[in-house]
């Protein structure tokens, strides 16, 4: 719970001017940076569902349930998106992301207006592009995006259709079974010339992405690493592949790393330290090294810069990577090639680098 007080208070004390007009310089439009976090939160989302819920239950080890709490289980990839938004939201640090279907099993997950079911309807027809508009509110202007929430493995399919309280009992792996709805504050009411390639900040939308990567990474290292290890049903390991294991919280994130290079898009994450049992998650440059010591030392905000490569500029954010479990520490502290042997919990053990390039 201290961990996750800790992070809370990070966002709080740094949350920049949420956007900027077009006629300022640098920025990123709305509609990419809601690609962006939607490209984190699929990415965590395909992680999660493949290389622990799959794996697993592939090595007969253990399930995913509903009732995951009582019956000592996995969380459903639903359950685990779901928590993590839940925890991002809860930062206020502007974006905000959930789940919901045309055939939710739980009715809170229900479109909450007529734009969410005819985007919703929409991108069941067309899952290749998101549905998208801008909407008034509270005296502020808001883009919103609706992702269709793709079945990337058969548990989720075999769940809602072998739910009793499911009004649709025929997806499949691949179904569109909703959608991710992704909510982003724009100019006041009075800005002119607000459409979807409005710019954005580049420190916020970096602040969006990293909210996502570090949700993510606390529902997996608290609600499944954590939970799984304490009451000895299973153990986390480095060399989980061929195993009744899970990975690592650090290699859940890499995994997502990974997945979202495939996208494309121009974002990429990675994690560093100045004490790495991988040499190859050593600083690359001076930027990264000084970045490092900076979050280590004063890990309440970022430490930013642009580069310039001939005629594209790129964003770069360190952020500080928290040990959020014993089992970091434990696994740092004790292996035989980390160069650190007295990490704490909730003490920085690295930083986690976002960059994307900048108009």
């Amino acid at each position: 719970m201290k961990s996750f007080a800790f992070r809370i208070f990070i966002f709080f004390l740094f949350i920049p001017s949420p956007a900027q007009s077009l006629e300022q310089a640098e920025g990123i439009p709305a509609s990419l940076a809601a690609d962006f976090i939607h490209s984190v939160i699929e990415a965590g989302r395909t992680t999660y569902s493949k290389k622990v819920v799959e794996h697993l239950t592939r090595q007969d080890a253990i399930t995913a349930s509903e009732n995951w709490e009582q019956e000592n289980t996995l969380l459903l990839p639903a359950q685990f998106l779901s928590m993590s938004s839940k925890i991002s939201n809860s930062r206020r640090v502007g974006m905000k992301y959930r789940l919901m279907s045309l055939w939710p099993i739980n009715k809170h997950n229900s479109p909450r207006s007529q734009n969410e079911k005819l985007g919703l309807e929409e991108v069941v027809k067309n899952p290749n592009k998101p549905f998208t508009w801008i909407v008034p509110r509270e005296g502020r202007w808001y883009f919103e995006a609706i992702y269709p929430d793709i079945a990337v493995s058969k548990t989720c399919p075999n769940c809602h259709n072998n739910h009793p309280n499911s009004p649709k009992t025929d997806f499949e792996k691949g179904s569109v079974m909703g959608g991710i709805i992704i909510d982003l504050p724009l100019g006041r009411r009075t800005e002119k010339n607000v459409d979807e390639k409005f710019l954005l900040a580049p420190e916020v939308v970096a602040d969006y992405v990293h909210s996502v990567l570090d949700s993510d990474r606390t529902v997996y290292a608290q609600h499944v690493v954590n939970r799984l290890e304490e009451q000895g049903i299973l153990r986390s390991k480095e060399k989980w592949n061929n195993e009744k294991a899970l990975m690592l919280p650090a290699q859940f994130l890499l995994n997502s790393a990974e997945v979202i290079k495939t996208k494309k898009l121009g974002l990429d994450f990675r994690l560093i330290s100045l004490y790495p049992i991988n040499p190859l998650n050593r600083p690359a440059n001076e930027f990264e090294q000084n970045g490092l010591e900076s979050v280590e030392v004063h890990p309440i905000r970022p430490y930013t810069q642009i580069t310039k490569v001939g005629r594209k500029k790129y964003f770069q954010a360190i952020y500080p990577d928290i040990a959020v479990t014993r089992g970091c520490v434990n696994c740092h502290n004790g292996h035989p090639a980390s160069p650190k042997k007295n990490f704490e919990l909730d003490g920085v053990m690295g930083g986690i680098l976002v960059s994307f390039r900048i108009k």
